[in-house]
C-alpha cells in the first residue's frame, strides 16, 4: 500500500482547487444524498443551478461520472450541456447527444434461478436492472451481504461482467471499463482537455477515478468518511460538497 492510500487524515480541497481545472462528479453520494432505493433519489433545484454555474466558470470542463445508466443522469438532471460517462464509465452521453436506450441484456435461466432465490430469502434486496449490469442493493438489508457476495460472482462467472462491491450495493459491470478509463478518455476531448483533472466522489468504485485524475496531474477528493483512498482531500458529506462547489462557483477567495 503506497502512502496516498494509507487511511489517514485528509485536509478538505482549497476554493481554488478548481481553477483552470477539468471537473469530473460522481451522483450519489457525492452530489445527492444516497437514497433506500435508486428511483427514490431527491435532485433539489440548488443541484441544477449549480451545476450551471460551474459549467459556466469551467468554460464547459465538466462531467459527471456515474453507475447510473447515463440516461438516467441526464434525466435526472435535466442539463443538456453536460458530458455524462454512465454505467461506470461503458456509456458516453456528450452534450447535443440523443438518448440512446439500452435494453438490458436477458440473463440465462440459471443467473435469473440464483438472482430469485437471493430476493426469496431476503426480500428486501433489491435487484436493479441495468443497460450493461445489473446491481444488489443490500441496503434495507444488511445481513444478506455474504450472500449477494456470492450471488453476484456466480453471475459474473456465468456472463463475463464484473462483480464491484460499494456501499451496500454489489454492481456487476461490463470489464474493462471504469471510471478511471471513462476520466482518461475525456481527457483527451474538448473541452475537458484544456484542464487539470479534479474528481470528486465518495465510493469505492470511484478509486479508479482517483487514481486517473492523479495520473493525469490532478487530484481526487473523497466525499464523506476517512477510509484508504487515492485521494488527496476530503469533504466530509454531500451538504459539505455541495457548499464547496458553491463557494468555487461564485470564485469565493
Amino acid at each position: 500500500m503506497t502512502i496516498s492510500q494509507e487511511a489517514r487524515e485528509l485536509p478538505p480541497p482549497p476554493v481554488s482547487l478548481l481553477r483552470e481545472a477539468s471537473l469530473f462528479l460522481d451522483f450519489d453520494g457525492t452530489l445527492v444524498t444516497i437514497a433506500a432505493r435508486p428511483d427514490a433519489v431527491a435532485v433539489e433545484h440548488r443541484l441544477h443551478e449549480l451545476l450551471q454555474k460551474l459549467g459556466d466558470r469551467l468554460d464547459g470542463r465538466l462531467a459527471i461520472i456515474s453507475g447510473r445508466a447515463a440516461a438516467n443522469i441526464r434525466i435526472l438532471l435535466d442539463h443538456p450541456a453536460l458530458v455524462i460517462a454512465g454505467s461506470h464509465g461503458a456509456e458516453i452521453l456528450r452534450p447535443g447527444s440523443a438518448i440512446v436506450a439500452h435494453e438490458a441484456q436477458p440473463l440465462d435461466a440459471v443467473a435469473q434461478a440464483l438472482l430469485q432465490g437471493l430476493t426469496a430469502r431476503y426480500p428486501q434486496v433489491l435487484i436493479e436492472r441495468k443497460p450493461l449490469g445489473l446491481a444488489l442493493h443490500y441496503r434495507q438489508a444488511p445481513e444478506a451481504e455474504a450472500e449477494c457476495r456470492r450471488v453476484a460472482e456466480q453471475i459474473g462467472a456465468r456472463t463475463g461482467l464484473t462483480a464491484q462491491p460499494g456501499k451496500k450495493v454489489i454492481e456487476l459491470r461490463m470489464p474493462g471499463a471504469d471510471k478511471g478509463t471513462a476520466l482518461t478518455a475525456l481527457m483527451q476531448e474538448p473541452p475537458l482537455q484544456g484542464g487539470r483533472p479534479i474528481f470528486i466522489g465518495d465510493d469505492e468504485t470511484d478509486e479508479a477515478g482517483f487514481r486517473a485524475a492523479a495520473a493525469l496531474g490532478g487530484v481526487g477528493v473523497l466525499v464523506g468518511d476517512m477510509r484508504a483512498t487515492a485521494a488527496a482531500f476530503r469533504l466530509a458529506d454531500v451538504d459539505r460538497t455541495l457548499a464547496w462547489l458553491e463557494d468555487t462557483a461564485r470564485g469565493t477567495p
